[in-house]
């Protein structure tokens, strides 16, 4: 299968996947509240199990397994000796990981959330009982849905959670039937934690067995084997001892900002507000870059096995330049449209003016991140995860740093506690803008003949055509009212705003980057008519 074409599938896949997911936040939402002492109980619950998938999947998997499965491809027997072996130490690790987690559950959340009051870290520990069984479908989902995009099974891994969002709607719909909307906050039940938390782990459990039903395609023939030795275990545990470290840092900084976000009380944007201004920044990330960048990806490794320096460098360039072209419209629709659009995940106008100031403070490193992709992604094509170690460390230090310093401005009454969240996230916006900064100065020094000059270039052409864009949108949303206006009405009319502003937008950048002739554009078209149905 093609770029192209893989790109596609996997941007038409995970569009679906964030419009329902978006759904399931919007119902999750109007189930427990959006700044409500239960919804932020529920939201660092359940996300305790995606701390520990982001260390499989964006650690482990990513950076070791998909480089290594390729080179697997070589073996007599097509790789599956190898896989047999990995998926059974895969298997082994995160059940035994699954058990202790749960087990820890009060630990946890006394860990995460230590500004919580006593009866919210009890319902949040509740919660936790139910959610961190999740660690295990997590990481099958990810192990299975990463061996199939090392042999080019794309589609599987990126529509499988759908089908998790419509479980988890269908039970939060069922939910509100029982107990009523708004989150009941001073009457939670033992069935209420029940219902919520356990439809949240069922939707996992099915999106996992989902995509094993598309294993065959692997051609893999795949058994139990606990003899871990004489496939290369021992080399992909060099390489994921320093992504174990880089992605465990990660989470220590995640940490501290959870620390930090749960002395916000409620009524104030707290951890359900980041929460929701994350996902809707990772909207454009996800559609965008991990669509484009999850084959160029494995294309990039190819090209590193084989030793040609020359196309490496030219898929480096290529891919941050065509990420570069969507990901710069993205952040100018999503900038101008934040207010409508957080409005999607609160409960009125004001809520929705505070978390669209939490979000466009994410956006300043959406760039720089989606730069970072491709640059982290190379060091990975090359066996190389020391270097991402200390260039991540020196990231994860800065947003220690800053979210202490929000904290301390707020003890010291020069931040306003509802300014915290913005605060936060500013800081980490802070450190990615610095992190790829240094991580391109690296991959530079060890590649040599970026020519990064040349695709600063292209993202240059970008910003200059995103600016009047900006401005078209911004003066569409004040004549539509502004923050007073029916774009920020309720949840709905959010969503219609949002896009009717982001429309305007995409065009007007879509027409300015014509003008500038940029020759990006050709095939940034090819991509969205592949997108389209009967496209090619």
């Amino acid at each position: 299968m093609s770029i192209g074409r893989a790109s596609a599938l996997i941007g038409a896949g995970t569009i679906v996947s964030r419009l329902s997911g978006f759904l399931r936040t919007v119902v999750l939402v109007g189930a427990v509240g959006a700044t409500t002492d239960g919804g932020n109980a529920f939201a660092v619950a359940n996300q305790l199990p995606n701390n520990i998938y982001a260390i499989i999947s964006t650690g482990l998997l990513t950076a070791v397994v998909v480089p290594q499965i390729v080179k697997a491809a070589a073996h007599d027997d097509g790789g599956s000796a190898f896989v047999s072996k990995l998926f059974t130490l895969g298997t082994v690790v995160l059940l035994g990981t699954a058990v202790v987690a749960t087990i820890a559950a009060p630990w946890l959340v006394a860990l995460y959330a230590p500004g919580y009051d006593e009866a919210q870290k009890a319902l949040a520990t509740g919660f936790a009982y139910w959610c961190l069984p999740q660690i295990l479908f997590y990481g099958l989902f990810a192990l299975v849905g990463e061996s199939l995009n090392a042999r080019r099974v794309y589609g599987p891994y990126t529509w499988a959670p759908i089908v998790n969002n419509v479980v988890s709607i269908a039970g939060f719909l069922v939910f509100i039937r029982l107990f009523g909307a708004g989150g009941a906050d001073t009457a939670w039940t033992p069935e209420m934690v029940a219902v919520l938390a356990g439809t949240a782990t069922l939707g996992i459990v099915v999106q996992t067995g989902i995509l094993f039903l598309f294993w065959r395609k692997t051609g893999l023939h795949v058994r139990p084997d606990f003899v871990w030795r004489g496939v290369g275990l021992g080399q992909i545990g060099r390489l994921a001892g320093w992504t174990f470290l880089m992605v465990l840092a990660g989470q220590l900084a995640g940490l501290v900002q959870s620390q930090v976000l749960s002395q916000i009380p409620k009524g104030d944007p707290g951890f359900f507000v980041s929460q929701n201004a994350w996902l809707l920044f990772m909207l454009p990330y996800s559609i965008i870059v991990l669509s484009i960048g999850t084959p160029y990806f494995t294309q990039l490794s190819e090209h590193a096995s084989a030793g040609r320096d020359d196309e490496v460098r030219s898929d480096v360039g290529r891919g941050i330049r065509t990420l570069g072209l969507f990901v710069v419209g993205a952040t100018a629709a999503l900038g101008v449209a934040a207010v409508p659009a957080s409005r999607i995940f609160t409960d009125s106008r004001s809520e929705a003016v505070l978390a669209g100031a939490v979000l466009l403070c994410y956006l300043v490193s959406l760039v720089p991140l989606a730069v970072l992709f491709v640059v982290q992604r190379t060091f990975y094509a090359y066996d190389d995860t020391r270097t991402p170690f200390f260039f991540t460390l020196l990231q994860c230090g800065l947003v220690v740093a800053t979210a202490l310093l929000a904290s301390w401005a707020v003890g010291s009454a020069s931040l306003e506690l509802w300014r915290l969240a913005a605060a936060v996230a500013l800081g980490q916006s802070f450190a990615t803008v610095v992190q790829v900064i240094v991580a391109t100065s690296l991959l530079q020094r060890r590649l040599g003949g970026l020519r990064i000059g040349s695709w600063m270039l292209s993202l240059g052409r970008f910003a200059l055509a995103a600016v009047p864009a900006a401005g078209a949108g911004w003066l569409t949303f004040q004549l539509l009212g502004g923050a007073e206006g029916w774009t920020v009405s309720d949840k709905l009319l959010g969503a219609l705003g949002a896009a009717v502003i982001g429309s305007v937008v995409l065009v007007v950048y879509a027409g300015f980057l014509a003008l500038l002739r940029a020759p990006e554009l050709a095939t940034a078209t090819g991509l969205v008519r592949r997108l389209l149905p009967g496209g090619r």
